[in-house]
């Protein structure tokens, strides 16, 4: 397989509306990729619409997306990104919401006494960020504030009074929750109990809070711009106000429909508030109709509210497809859940019927991935000339999803092109091509067990479970062996699965570092004498660095990308360690320090040598030296050795090194050793016996007026190698 580089983005989206739902990826990958296939103003089909910044970000690359939308949330948050209202739309949607009289006061006074509580400091009414609750107990034990009058903030024991509040409104739930049970299921509905189920995430109070705002949004006479701000306002408050949010753990993407045993229930009021702003400056806009409307050559979205597999036949008639992109989908229980209760709450029961079988389903697991993405797989080749491209990201990749998406693509007739991995905190990104299904061949481990042996050897250091697992997934999809024709995806799935474990465990040639017992646990390795990914990496960079002289980080990264592709693709966190070391950053560029310039380098490792030499003669001892290696020699015999680096490249320092061996390092070397033995447990277990001394200290005994062998000794031991502060990305 010829593994293309990983495409890098300029910033994880992990912030937005929904982001904890939407899958995070970075932004310009797609655009990126299309720039690769070169044909703007063609047709692109997004055939899962799971992602709308993906699929903007493809429509502003020049090309025409067809998107298959059956999620309304999802579907409406496409709509609202392609062309948002301007922020003054939604400042004033929420200050005519906030007017609205309810009784005799404004609606927004009316909501915020609902979360009117006493600062402990000052005794002054104020109004809660949130709340704290406890799973299964009546009312909160705590609240969070910040106030206005005194300044005191933080997280505050609640008040018989909070809890009184709290009390009286649940008093009157079960008419609140009634309502809001209509909007979405009539009473004589069959998947009312689900309905039920799903609205249970939700306390009396914002419950209360958010059936008002969407009874006041249905009466309010808005333009049409207005309208939408203040439905993506009440959208947001939707997700705002769910018991999701766990505290002080909290789990940052949900997938399951589970309260947390501790969890915070947001002000509705302020979330409404918050979400001002989210919505604007989301780029330019971007043409969007809804299908079978035309769009211009220049560009622009066509969304389909339904399945593909009606679409089908009308687009191969229609629309040639140049490519398909794409965030390919991982079950998540709790947002569909969710866009089904919701859409029922914003735009009624017709809106949530194509989709109720997200309320009806509790129980999303791999098996049911693989078949459904199959399908999907399988209507995409129907409508697809031969050799079509298809650009797939896997957010959040894990081993089952990997082998849930792979054996799907494969059995409905694709064929696996390409796969790039960074790190399992990263999408994968997957290349396949339509083409007719192929004779399956029965999988073999022995080939699965080369494949991984074959990579762990060509990586030089162990690494998570995830990758292996890919390398052994590629193997079988190479020969087609993923999945067997009379096996359901199920079975196919375990005997995968299965396959790729009994490789790894049966092969004592396979070393794993862990502490639990099971294959995905810890790290997989070799015994290798390859260099390592970390080393190749710093090589690199100093490399490129000595040619470019100045650099972005971007640069750099697409630079190792293309060096390093497939599954080799090196981490931002092993990138920026490297460049911590060696260059200095002014601005975005970065360039090589002076003294790491390789001339001066070479002569401040001589410099080295002839320090040791004098200090060596201060303490007795003869000085013999060979290439990077000075011994100190005591009637003829060696003492001490040492191995002097200008690099960070220990490994090489040890693959001679005895007991008397001391590896002698920069002490601006010290921060990446200590990153690459944190991510490579075979090089720190080797590390322990040894010992690594800075430039530095050096200097300063030979500074020493009286110097003994004793103290030299006692000197060097007290000489850590430490973790650079402000290094934050392991991987």
């Amino acid at each position: 397989m010829d593994h293309q580089p990983y495409i890098p983005g300029f910033k994880p989206a992990d912030s937005g509306p929904l982001a904890r739902f939407l899958p995070a990826l970075e932004e310009g990958v797609v655009s990126a990729w299309l720039a690769r296939l070169d044909q703007p103003s063609a047709w692109l089909l997004d055939p899962f619409g799971f992602s709308p910044k993906l699929t903007l970000e493809a429509a502003r690359s020049g090309y025409r997306v067809l998107v298959t939308a059956n999620n309304p949330v999802t579907r409406f948050l496409l709509e609202v990104f392609a062309d948002p209202p301007p922020e003054s739309e939604f400042v004033a949607a929420l200050a005519d919401l906030g007017a609205v009289k309810k009784g005799e006061e404004r609606l927004e006074v009316h909501l915020q006494s609902l979360y009117l509580t006493t600062c402990e400091k000052c005794e002054k009414q104020i109004h809660a960020q949130a709340y704290l609750w406890r799973k299964g107990e009546e009312t909160p034990y705590a609240r969070i504030y910040e106030c206005k009058h005194c300044g005191d903030s933080g997280e505050r024991t609640t008040t018989d009074e909070d809890r009184e509040r709290a009390r009286k409104i649940a008093a009157t739930d079960t008419l609140h929750r009634s309502r809001l049970f209509e909007r979405v299921v009539s009473l004589k509905d069959e998947d009312r109990i689900y309905a039920e189920e799903a609205i249970e995430h939700y306390l009396p109070r914002p419950l209360y809070a958010l059936g008002t705002v969407i009874n006041r949004l249905d009466s309010l006479k808005l333009s049409e711009a207005r309208r939408r701000a203040l439905t993506a306002l009440v959208l947001l408050a939707c997700d705002a106000g769910n018991t999701l949010w766990g505290h002080p753990a909290e789990r940052p993407r949900p997938k399951q429909l589970s309260t947390p045993n501790q969890f915070r229930e947001n002000n509705v009021w302020m979330a409404l508030e918050r979400g001002v702003g989210l919505f604007a400056g989301s780029g330019s806009p971007v043409v969007c109709e809804a299908w079978p409307k035309k769009l211009p050559e220049s560009g622009g979205i066509c969304i389909y509210e339904g399945r593909l597999s009606d679409l089908a036949h009308k687009v191969k008639r229609e629309i040639p497809i140049a490519a398909i992109i794409g965030s390919v989908p991982r079950p998540n229980q709790a947002f569909w859940t969710f866009s089904a209760l919701w859409a029922g709450w914003l735009w009624g029961k017709e809106a949530v019927e194509p989709y109720k079988a997200a309320l009806r389903r509790r129980r999303y697991d791999w098996a049911w991935n693989a078949t459904a993405l199959n399908a999907m797989f399988r209507h995409l080749n129907d409508l697809l000339a031969d050799d079509v491209p298809m650009f797939g990201l896997l957010a959040e990749p894990e081993p089952a999803f990997a082998t849930s998406a792979l054996t799907a693509a494969h059995a409905a007739g694709f064929k696996l092109e390409s796969i790039a991995l960074r790190t399992e905190h990263d999408a994968m990104q997957v290349v396949w091509r339509s083409a007719q299904p192929t004779e399956n061949s029965p999988a073999d481990v022995e080939l699965v067990r080369n494949a991984m042996r074959g990579f762990l050897a060509a990586r030089g250091e162990p690494v998570g479970y995830l990758h292996p697992h890919t390398a052994g997934l590629i193997a079988l999809a190479e020969s087609n062996a993923l999945k067997q024709m009379e096996d359901e995806f199920d079975e196919a799935m375990r005997k995968t699965n299965g396959l790729l474990e009994s490789a790894l465990r049966r092969d004592k040639s396979f070393i794993h570092y862990s502490t639990g017992e099971g294959v995905d646990t810890g790290m997989w390795g070799l015994v290798s004498k390859n260099d390592s990914l970390a080393d190749r990496v710093e090589v690199a960079i100093v490399s490129y660095l000595q040619k470019q002289r100045t650099a972005i980080f971007l640069e750099v990264e697409e630079e190792l990308n293309n060096q390093f592709a497939g599954l080799m693709t090196p981490s931002k966190g092993l990138i920026y360690a490297v460049l911590n070391s060696y260059a200095r950053k002014d601005g975005a560029n970065w360039s090589l320090r002076e003294e790491d310039v390789a001339s001066a380098r070479r002569g401040e490792m001589a410099n080295m040598f002839n320090l040791l030499e004098e200090i060596g003669g201060r303490l007795d001892y003869a000085s013999s030296k060979d290439d990077k290696t000075l011994t100190w020699l005591e009637h003829g015999k060696p003492a001490r050795r040492f191995y002097v680096l200008v690099s960070a490249l220990v490994r090489r320092a040890l693959e001679g090194a005895d007991s008397q061996t001391i590896i002698v390092i920069p002490g601006g070397r010290a921060a990446l050793v200590a990153h690459k033995q944190e991510r490579d447990p075979s090089l720190k277990e080797q590390l322990k016996k040894y010992r690594l001394v800075k430039y530095r200290l050096l200097r300063s005994l030979f500074e020493v007026p009286i110097l003994t062998r004793e103290t030299f000794e006692e000197q060097i031991a007290s000489d850590p190698v430490e973790k650079a502060a402000g290094q934050l990305m392991m991987f």
